[in-house]
């Protein structure tokens, strides 16, 4: 038997991005917004698509996060996550950027 089955996976499943659906039985009690940001990076435009890569992975993965803290705050099983937003900020005086993100659950 595996380990990790697509039924362990869709039991376990909390957040739900766009097109994915939660389960049929989930029911809609409100609409939240939850941000979270990356970790700030040199604002250089040296390595720039690495950066900007690290800095876009990072940032869902704290999204993530935060939704499902959101979640169990709430009380709830599911977050769908209908909207987003990413925005690049630069700390000129720093010479930093971090990318910032907004969902819409």
């Amino acid at each position: 038997m595996k380990a990790n089955t697509k039924a362990d996976e869709d039991q376990s499943k909390i957040v739900y991005w766009h097109r994915e659906l939660p389960p049929m039985e989930a029911d809609l009690i409100a609409e939240h917004t939850v941000e979270a940001n990356s970790s700030r990076v040199a604002g250089t435009i040296a390595h720039r698509d690495e950066l900007w890569n690290r800095c876009y992975e990072e940032l869902m993965a704290n999204a993530e996060s935060r939704l499902i803290q959101e979640v169990v705050r709430l009380g709830g099983h599911y977050a769908h996550v209908y909207d987003e937003a990413i925005d690049p900020k630069h700390d000129d005086a720093a010479g930093e950027a971090v990318q910032a993100g907004r969902r819409g659950v």
